[in-house]
C-alpha cells in the first residue's frame, strides 16, 4: 500500500468522522474561497466521494469586494474542475454596508451563508462542508476573549450547525497548505489576511501579531491549546443551551395562562413567567432571556450583555423600574409576574 502523507491521511480522516452515519448516498457541496483551506478540503472530499459513491458539489461565493474577485472566483471554480469535480457554481453577492451590519466582515459572512443556503435548497445538498481549521478556532476564541463573551463565544466555532459541518477543526492552516503543494494545488492568498498592521482586520492582527506573540511568550502550541479550550467549552456551552431552552418553553406556557391585553398600539411578541425564570440558574437564565429576544426579533449580533443584564435586573431585581429597550423598538417590560416583550404596532 502507498504511503499516504499524515495531513492528506488526517484530513480524510477527519471528513469521514464529520459526515453523519449512512452518508454514503449524500450529496455534499463544499463551500470554496479558492484559498489553502477550502481547496484542500475539497481535493480531500472528492477523493472520498469517488470511493464512497457521494454526489459532490462546490459552491463559490463571490464578495465582490476586492477589485478582480470575480477572477479569483472563476480560477478557484477552474481549479476545482480540474481536480475532478464538475458541478460547481459561482454565486456572486451583495454585502450590506455601513452601520448596523456588525461589521465588514459580519455582513459579509450573513450574505455568504444566505447564498450558501439557498445554493443548498436550489441543488438539493444536504451537507456544505467548510474549512474552518485549528487556527481560525484559535482565532475566533482570543477574539471572543477581548470582546468579554460568555462561554458560548469562547467555543468558538462549532463543529456542525444545522447543514453545515467543518471537518478541519483540529486541523492546522499549515497542514491545508502542506495537501495543497503535495497534490500540486495552487491556491489563492487573501491579501487582508496578510495584513497585519493596527488599521487591518482584527482578525488578521490576531493571527500575525497576537498568536505569534502568545507563542513566543507561553511556549509553541498555544493554538492547539485554545482550541482544546473551546472543545471543552463547547459542550458545557450546548448542555446550557439545551437548559434554557426547555426553561424558555416552559417559561412561555405558564405566561400564557396569565396574559392579558397588550398596552395601545403594541403587539407582545413574547411573554414569559417570571417565577419560571427565577427558579433556574443565572447562566440558564441569561441564556433564556436572550432566546427571548431573539425570538421577539431582535438581531443576535446587536444583542449585548447590557441588554440582558438589563432584562435579568427586570426579573431578579424588580423595585418598580420602567422598561428597558432591545434592538429594533423592542420593548421588555415587567408585568405582574411576567416578562412582556412588545413592538409598536405597525
Amino acid at each position: 500500500m502507498a504511503h499516504v502523507p499524515r495531513p492528506i491521511r488526517q484530513a480524510r480522516d477527519a471528513i469521514r468522522a464529520a459526515l453523519p452515519p449512512n452518508s454514503s448516498s449524500h450529496h455534499l457541496a463544499i463551500a470554496c474561497s479558492g484559498g489553502a483551506d477550502s481547496l484542500a478540503l475539497a481535493a480531500t472530499a472528492q477523493f472520498l466521494a469517488q470511493r464512497h459513491n457521494w454526489q459532490l458539489s462546490a459552491f463559490v461565493i463571490d464578495h465582490a469586494l476586492q477589485p478582480g474577485s470575480d477572477a479569483v472566483a472563476q480560477t478557484a471554480a477552474d481549479t476545482l474542475n480540474r481536480i475532478g469535480i464538475e458541478h460547481v457554481v459561482i454565486q456572486r453577492v451583495s454585502v450590506a454596508q455601513g452601520a448596523g451590519n456588525g461589521g465588514p466582515e459580519n455582513a459579509a459572512r450573513t450574505a455568504r451563508y444566505a447564498a450558501l443556503d439557498h445554493l443548498a435548497d436550489t441543488h438539493n445538498v444536504d451537507n456544505i462542508l467548510l474549512g474552518h481549521t485549528l487556527d481560525d478556532q484559535a482565532e475566533s476564541v482570543l477574539l471572543g476573549l477581548a470582546r468579554g463573551s460568555g462561554s458560548r463565544s469562547l467555543a468558538g466555532i462549532r463543529p456542525h450547525t444545522g447543514r453545515y459541518l467543518r471537518p478541519f477543526l483540529d486541523i492546522t492552516r499549515r497542514d491545508t497548505e502542506a495537501i495543497c503543494e503535495l497534490l500540486g494545488i495552487p491556491y489563492w492568498v487573501d491579501p487582508t489576511n496578510l495584513d497585519h498592521s493596527p488599521n487591518g482586520p482584527l482578525r488578521s492582527q490576531v493571527r500575525g501579531r497576537v498568536l505569534p506573540l502568545l507563542d513566543d511568550v507561553l511556549g509553541p502550541g498555544i493554538a492547539r491549546t485554545l482550541a482544546r479550550t473551546a472543545r471543552q467549552l463547547h459542550d458545557d456551552a450546548h448542555a446550557l443551551e439545551q437548559w434554557a431552552e426547555r426553561t424558555l418553553t416552559a417559561s412561555q406556557e405558564a405566561a400564557h395562562l396569565s396574559l392579558t391585553a397588550p398596552p395601545n398600539h403594541c403587539d407582545v411578541v413574547v411573554a414569559l413567567d417570571i417565577p419560571t425564570l427565577c427558579d433556574v440558574p443565572a447562566a440558564v437564565r441569561h441564556r433564556a432571556l436572550r432566546a427571548a429576544a431573539r425570538e421577539a426579533g431582535a438581531p443576535a449580533g446587536e444583542l449585548s450583555m447590557r441588554h440582558i443584564d438589563a432584562m435579568d435586573a427586570l426579573v431578579t431585581q424588580w423595585r418598580g423600574q420602567g422598561e428597558t429597550h432591545l434592538p429594533t423598538a423592542i420593548a421588555v417590560a415587567r408585568q405582574s409576574s411576567m416578562l412582556v416583550f412588545t413592538r409598536p404596532t405597525v
